[in-house]
């Protein structure tokens, strides 16, 4: 599938992107390699592959939710440029 100028214009037009001529020209050959090997892809015969949404097994990588020890108040406060009450100090973010 060859793409003309005015597609590659228009791609350009949408994706908000000035080309000049010459990479309109390139981006053209790029984008019209692209289209054919899809083109190429789709003669493959997939009919006897299953679908999948991934090649590796799917397992869970998150830890259980479990109360583990912390910081206590004092240690993470420790470094703190201020606070009060056992709490960070900051400047009003928000007015």
């Amino acid at each position: 599938m060859s793409l003309t100028l005015a597609d590659v214009r228009y791609i350009a037009e949408l994706a908000k992107l000035g080309l000049t001529p010459e990479e309109e020209e390139r981006f053209r050959d790029q984008l019209s390699a692209i289209l054919d090997y899809f083109a190429r892809l789709q003669e493959v015969d997939t009919s006897a592959i299953p679908a999948t949404a991934t090649v590796l097994p799917v397992r869970n990588v998150m830890r259980e939710d479990e109360v583990q020890p912390s910081l206590s108040r004092e240690d993470a406060l420790f470094n703190a440029p201020d606070a009060v009450e056992g709490c960070f100090r900051t400047l009003a973010v928000l007015e």
